[in-house]
C-alpha cells in the first residue's frame, strides 16, 4: 500500500471523524462494572434530593419567593447536569463503550456546558438576591419583584442557549489535525477544541464564550459577598450577625463546592502540574457530580424553612402535634 500524499493527509485532517474515543477511569479499566455502582448511587441520590427540593418548592405557596425560585432553578440545573453525564459514564462502566458518535458527543458537550453555565448563572443570581436582602432589606420587596425575577430567569436562559448554541456548530465545521481521542469519560468543549488545527478561529470564539461565564461569575459572586461582609459589620449584636450570616451559609457552601474543583482543574491544566491521571479524572468527577449530590443536603440542613416544609409534608401528624 502506498503512503498517503500530503494532499490526502490535509484532506483527512480537515474532516471530523464520525466518532470520538473516550477514556475510562484510569486504573479501573479491567473492572468497569465495579465503578458503575457508585455512579448509579450518586445519580439516584442526586435525582431524589433535587426532586424533593423541586417538589416542595412547587407545592408550598409560602416558598414562592425569589430566594426559593432561584433554588428551584439550581435544582433543575443540577438534575440536568447529572443526567446528561450518565449516558457515556454508564456506557463505559457497563459495556466498556469507548467510542461515541460525533453527533452524540457534540450534543452532550452542548448540554453539559448549558447546564454548567446555568448553575453558575443561578449561583450569581442567588448571590445578588442575598446581597440585596442583607444590604438593602427595606428595598428588597421593591427591587426584586416578580417582574424582575422573570427577567432574570429569561436572561439566564438567553445566556445559556444563545451563547452556547454556536459551539457544536463551530466544532463540527472546524478542521482537526489530531486524533479525536478525548481525555475524559464525557465530551467537553476544551477537550474537543484542543484537537482542532491551530488556525481554526472557531476554537478562539468557543474558548471566550466558555471562559466569559466561568471566570466572570465567581468574581461577581465574591464581590457580592464582600458587600455582604461589610454590611454585616454594621449589624449590632453578634447574634444578629450570626442569624444574617446563616442565610448565606448554604449558598456560599454551594459556590465553593462548584468553583473550587473547577479552579483547581484550570490551574492544573494551565501550569501542567504533575497530577496522576486517576486524581485528575476523580477531580473532574467531583466538579460535575458532587454539587448535584450535596446541594439538596446543604439547603435542607441550612435552610430551616425548607427542612420544616419537607418534614411537614412527610410527617404531617407529628409536625402538627409538635
Amino acid at each position: 500500500m502506498s503512503p498517503l500524499s500530503a494532499q490526502d493527509t490535509s484532506n483527512i485532517s480537515s474532516l471530523m471523524a464520525p466518532t470520538f474515543l473516550l477514556v475510562g477511569l484510569p486504573g479501573l479499566e479491567a473492572a468497569p462494572s465495579w465503578w458503575s455502582v457508585p455512579l448509579i448511587t450518586i445519580y439516584l441520590f442526586s435525582a431524589f434530593g433535587n426532586g424533593t427540593i423541586l417538589w416542595i418548592i412547587a407545592l408550598e405557596p409560602t416558598l414562592h419567593r425569589p430566594m426559593y425560585f432561584f433554588l428551584f432553578l439550581l435544582s433543575v440545573s443540577d438534575v440536568g447536569l447529572a443526567t446528561v453525564l450518565m449516558p457515556t459514564l454508564l456506557g463505559l462502566a457497563f459495556a466498556d463503550a469507548h467510542t461515541v458518535p460525533a453527533s452524540a458527543c457534540l450534543l452532550q458537550m452542548f448540554f453539559i456546558h448549558v447546564f454548567s453555565v446555568m448553575e453558575s448563572s443561578v449561583l450569581l443570581a442567588m448571590a445578588f438576591d442575598r446581597a440585596v436582602a442583607i444590604c438593602r432589606p427595606l428595598h428588597y420587596p421593591v427591587l426584586l419583584t416578580n417582574g424582575v425575577i422573570r427577567k432574570i430567569a429569561v436572561a439566564i436562559a438567553f445566556r445559556c442557549l444563545s451563547l452556547h448554541l454556536p459551539l457544536p456548530i463551530l466544532l463540527a465545521r472546524m478542521p482537526y489535525c489530531r486524533p479525536q481521542v478525548l481525555t475524559h469519560s464525557y465530551c467537553l468543549h476544551p477537550d474537543m477544541a484542543r484537537l482542532a488545527c491551530p488556525e481554526a478561529w472557531g476554537a478562539v470564539y468557543s474558548l471566550v464564550v466558555v471562559l466569559s461565564a466561568m471566570a466572570l461569575d465567581p468574581l461577581l459572586i465574591f464581590f457580592s459577598y464582600g458587600l455582604i461582609g461589610r454590611a454585616l459589620q454594621g449589624v449590632g449584636s453578634a447574634e444578629d450577625r450570626w442569624k444574617a450570616g446563616q442565610t448565606c451559609a448554604a449558598h456560599l457552601s454551594a459556590v465553593l463546592l462548584f468553583y473550587i474543583p473547577m479552579i483547581l482543574l484550570a490551574l492544573i491544566d494551565r501550569f501542567k502540574l504533575p497530577l496522576p491521571p486517576p486524581a485528575h479524572t476523580l477531580l473532574s468527577y467531583v466538579h460535575f457530580l458532587l454539587p448535584p449530590l450535596m446541594n439538596p443536603v446543604l439547603y435542607s440542613v441550612k435552610m430551616k424553612e425548607i427542612r420544616e416544609k419537607i418534614l411537614k409534608r412527610l410527617l404531617p401528624t407529628k409536625v402538627g402535634c409538635a
